[in-house]
């Protein structure tokens, strides 16, 4: 791990100083700092991170407590993929063009994929919440030194002055790790041009979808098709980390659907909870369901958990209750989705987009109420955050709780809802407290010309962080091309996506 990390920087080094023009090596146009203090850190992020791993490895497969064994579980696959993320900060210079699903913006993408490695630390920790705490105290020494390091790492990165990064030009009109045959499949897979196909009556290559999963090629470079014929598939699907670039096509949400119903009150962590996760980069779903039906009294009970890079839902409905969408971290985007819960039914700490969608809040308990996000960026210096536009938020007709547009999870929880329809269901205030006065003045709360009987903001929230944005320029930060970069890796998936603030 540790030689293929270094050769890595060194190529990245060279990249980078390409881009900056200059031949000194102690310098770096993607950073602040002399690139020898960089590699330094993230040679010491690692070194601690593998701590961590030794620690908790100790007591994998050895404890009787179900709660805490999926806890132990969570936390080694987080792991995993920070050392991942660490060593692909380096590369995403020179991978953006090659193998790499990166989108030619050194700086975005090495955000990104710090802001990936920050967020598996906290779900690790909040992972053993609940349990005996013994694992917990001998690992949160580890994982609060991983966080400071990271965040150093962060504020390392200059900043992004460059709206979105490169374009695709004329000459170059998609990246090359795309094939053609794949920016066409979107609209023309079925089961005569997908690679596999799914068929719970026997008909296809596989009766279950984890199945087809499993068979699928590593690191593809290519769309690799999963056709899944129309049924309820009850299961539990995993995209795995080594599975790039994987196209699931459904034959529509009320006929393919991926089904489960594992909650926190029945022993299993909100990561691992999720009926389907999307680990791999370049995922891309179309026509599906995926739920979750543990019910509100089941509390945390997660429909799809994501944290692929560049991944994208489209015409896909995501259901459940609490927790329903954990947008975990890396750069996604929705699209004609619909997507109902009831609290924080929609939250992680994902760069994400939610485009022509309905969000739907659900009646909850008696006492609850609704908050249809829950946003957790823990830090400034993450490019993270939440942009909803041209939705329609609403509710359920017999809804009766209060309903939220959001709430802050984390001290700098980052929400913008922008020219999208908001239903009287969404109370006059807009937003809620998460625990008295945390956050109000460290989040971003944002909303920009908003439509219809709940958009008023004149009875809205008056904490420092929350404000009506007032022009274009403020708000297009906000929008596809700036936000999640989308211009430089949307038109290869083949998916309707409004760049800008006109739909």
């Amino acid at each position: 791990m540790a030689s293929g990390l270094w050769k890595t920087l060194l190529m990245v080094i060279v990249v980078c100083l390409a881009e900056g023009g200059r031949g000194d090596l102690s310098e770096s146009a993607c950073l602040k700092v002399p690139v020898s203090e960089f590699s330094e850190t993230v040679k010491s992020t690692v070194g601690v991170v593998q701590k961590v791993v030794s620690i908790v490895s100790m007591f994998a497969g050895k404890v009787g407590d179900f709660r805490l064994s999926n806890a132990i579980s969570d936390c080694l696959e987080l792991m995993d993929v920070s050392m991942d993320q660490l060593s692909s900060a380096l590369s995403a210079s020179l991978n953006t063009y090659g193998k790499s699903n990166d989108t030619g913006n050194v700086i975005d993408d090495v955000k990104t994929l710090l802001s990936g490695a920050l967020t598996n630390q906290d779900t690790c920790i909040e992972g053993f919440d609940g349990t005996n705490g013994v694992v917990k105290s001998l690992v949160s020494g580890s994982l609060d030194h991983v966080t400071s390091l990271v965040l150093d790492l962060l504020s390392m990165v200059k900043s992004n002055s460059g709206g979105g990064g490169r374009r695709l030009t004329s000459s170059d009109q998609f990246p090359r790790w795309i094939k053609s045959r794949d920016r066409k499949l979107l609209q023309s897979a079925s089961s005569a041009t997908a690679d596999a196909v799914v068929a719970a009556d026997g008909t296809g290559n596989f009766s279950s979808v984890a199945e087809a999963v499993r068979a699928a090629p590593e690191y593809s470079t290519r769309k690799y098709v999963i056709y899944v014929k129309r049924g309820v598939y009850e299961e539990y699907v995993e995209i795995g980390k080594k599975k790039w670039n994987i196209m699931m096509i459904g034959d529509g949400v009320d006929a393919t659907i991926i089904s489960g119903n594992r909650s926190c009150v029945d022993g299993w962590t909100a990561y691992d909870s999720a009926t389907f996760a999307a680990n791999g980069q370049g995922f891309l779903a179309r026509d599906i369901t995926f739920e979750n039906t543990a019910g509100p009294r089941k509390h945390q009970a997660v429909a799809y958990r994501s944290d692929s890079n560049l991944s994208v839902l489209y015409r896909c409905n995501v259901r459940g209750y609490q927790d329903t969408l954990y947008a975990h971290s890396m750069r996604q985007f929705y699209r004609e989705c619909k997507i109902s819960g009831t609290v924080d039914f929609i939250f992680g700490n994902g760069e994400a987009v939610f485009q022509n969608c309905e969000i739907m809040a659900r009646n909850g308990l008696p006492n609850q109420k609704n908050t249809i996000t829950a946003h957790g960026r823990r830090n400034s210096s993450e490019e993270t955050g939440f942009s909803i536009q041209f939705c329609n938020i609403s509710a359920e007709r017999e809804v009766t709780i209060p309903t939220y547009l959001g709430r802050p999870w984390k001290s700098h929880s980052r929400t913008v809802v922008m020219q999208s329809y908001i239903s009287s269901a969404v109370r006059p205030e807009g937003w809620l407290e998460w625990n008295g006065s945390f956050a109000l003045d460290t989040l971003f709360y944002a909303e920009y010309m908003n439509y219809g009987p709940g958009a008023g903001t004149e009875a809205r929230v008056k904490w420092p962080g929350y404000r009506v944005l007032n022009g274009k320029d403020e708000a297009k930060r906000y929008t596809v091309a700036e936000f999640i970069a989308g211009n430089t890796w949307l038109p290869a998936t083949g998916v309707k996506y409004n760049a800008g603030l006109t739909n």
